[in-house]
């Protein structure tokens, strides 16, 4: 097992030197200048550090409570960003209706999370609150400063390498092993890491940065409650986990939380 503050500096750190790569190398573009002076540093900073935290709070919450009860309450992060960025934005206040869909969608994550809500600790809990908490402060701080206006690469950018510099000292003062670690490390364990740097920390969240710079965030947070309905339909398929009525339901619930939120 990969200690869970070293996992996920490690993971930033390589999504880093895979990002500048792609701004340097990336096919059919010009290269993508992630170092110069645009008055972003100071907002870069704070969304670096709340990105950070986030995944302090995930990572090591995993170790106290189950990756179900985890889900669900990190999946709160759509409600503060509904709530916090209108006081910046205010076109991106939801009506009754649209708050209506983001309630709805959140249920059916926990009718499809319900019969795996076992294993949970107070700690745990709590952690997971936490990092939906920051999660939502990071999609708030990025569309109400002079972020909204920056490439995505370079928002990413700003995230990945301030994580990665907070992170990796922090593991080492929790005392976790990185010797240990490096001589146990299995094939599975360097191909799960290696998924975590191409498509988690590189090619997901830089889509969704491109993302979060195009289109209303509080709209656009309402599909994120699909990742986790989605996540069980794939355990299904793959790992021949059953279908159940309450997952078929969760599906239909989500998707009538996305119209609700998103129609005109």
């Amino acid at each position: 097992m990969i200690p869970p503050v070293l996992q996920v500096g490690v993971r930033f750190a390589l999504g880093t030197l895979v990002l500048m790569l792609w701004c340097r190398y990336r096919p059919g573009a010009g290269k993508v200048d992630l170092w110069s002076a645009d008055g972003t540093l100071g907002a870069g900073l704070l969304v670096g550090g709340l990105f950070a935290l986030e995944f302090v709070c995930l990572y090591v919450g995993l170790v106290h409570t189950s990756a179900s009860r985890l889900t669900l309450f990190l999946y709160t992060s759509p409600f503060i960003v509904a709530l916090v960025l209108p006081r910046f934005i205010p076109s991106e206040r939801l009506k009754p209706l649209q708050w209506v869909g983001l309630a709805c969608a959140f249920v059916a994550v926990m009718l499809a999370m319900m019969d795996k809500l076992d294993g949970g600790s107070m700690l745990g809990d709590l952690l997971a609150l936490a990092a939906g908490l920051f999660w939502g402060l990071t999609t708030v701080a990025i569309r109400s400063t002079s972020l909204a206006r920056v490439s995505a690469e370079k928002l990413l950018f700003y995230q990945l390498i301030i994580s990665a510099a907070l992170l990796l000292p922090l593991s080492l003062l929790m005392g976790e092993n990185w010797s240990a670690t490096l001589a146990g490390m299995t094939g599975f364990a360097w191909g799960s890491l290696a998924i975590q740097v191409f498509v988690g920390a590189f090619a997901s969240y830089l889509t969704w940065m491109w993302m979060l710079g195009r289109y209303p965030a509080t709209k656009l947070s309402s599909f994120v409650f699909l990742t986790p309905v989605f996540a069980l339909v794939f355990a299904a398929a793959w790992l021949g986990e059953p279908i159940t009525a309450k997952l078929v339901t969760a599906l239909v619930l989500v998707g009538v939380g996305i119209v609700l939120v998103n129609r005109k």
